[in-house]
């Protein structure tokens, strides 16, 4: 196998198994929502249909979505539930960890060994939230130009929007009030700017601390 064909196939293999941990963290999130709102009609249970559209926005396959749905309703389903925890790390950094899971007691020890295992530190509750916004979430693959986001914005029903450059080069993120992220990404869509696009929650610091390469990688 040349040099080219191995990169290719390693950035498939991460491809993969991110699409992986997406599509099994919503697959815990529509569980536990079925359960929570007492019916897998997303029509009847609201909090169901909103996790349902954020799974498509995120390319999790309809076939996930109907087998988390039904799987919900077994006896034997796993009661999934969300807990957040606070951290240091290098450089003062901050952390807020959100964990899916159906075992509190194991969630946690993992938490604080990987923190551990990193040189950080768990922080008391609350110590590091307040430091966060909650906002709404839509990455695009491409530039977008924000007066014609903005019009799209407004035909959808959104009121509150900030459009950055993304993480990568040719990227944008759009961040709103949690409440119309749907919303937002439904401008999106009628921007024809939905293929590749995502949709989530995001915890954005109030004030970004800036670390040293070395302390990043760490």
């Amino acid at each position: 196998m040349g040099r080219a064909a191995a990169v290719r196939a390693a950035t498939k293999g991460k491809t993969d198994a991110k699409k992986a941990k997406v599509n099994a963290y919503y697959g815990k999130k529509i569980i536990m929502a079925v359960k929570q709102g007492g019916s897998p009609d997303p029509v009847a249970n609201r909090q169901l249909g909103e996790l349902i559209k954020a799974a498509k926005a995120n390319s999790v396959p309809m076939d996930n979505i109907n087998r988390a749905i039904k799987r919900a309703t077994e006896k034997d389903a796993g009661d999934f539930a969300e807990s957040t925890f606070e951290a240091y790390g290098q450089g003062g950094a901050s952390f807020i960890i959100n964990v899916l899971s159906d075992n509190a007691n194991r969630s946690t020890a993992d938490v604080k060994s990987a923190v551990n295992k990193l040189k950080g530190k768990m922080a008391e509750s609350g110590s590091v939230l307040f430091m966060y916004d909650l906002k709404g979430k839509v990455e695009v693959p491409a530039v977008i130009d924000e007066e014609e986001l903005m019009m799209a914005a407004i035909d959808a029903g959104v009121d509150d929007m900030e459009l950055i450059d993304g993480d990568e080069e040719g990227t944008s993120i759009i961040y709103t009030d949690p409440k119309e992220t749907a919303a937002m990404f439904e401008a999106v869509k009628a921007m024809g700017l939905e293929e590749g696009s995502k949709m989530s929650l995001s915890h954005v610091s109030k004030a970004p601390v800036e670390c040293t390469e070395e302390e990043f990688e760490q």
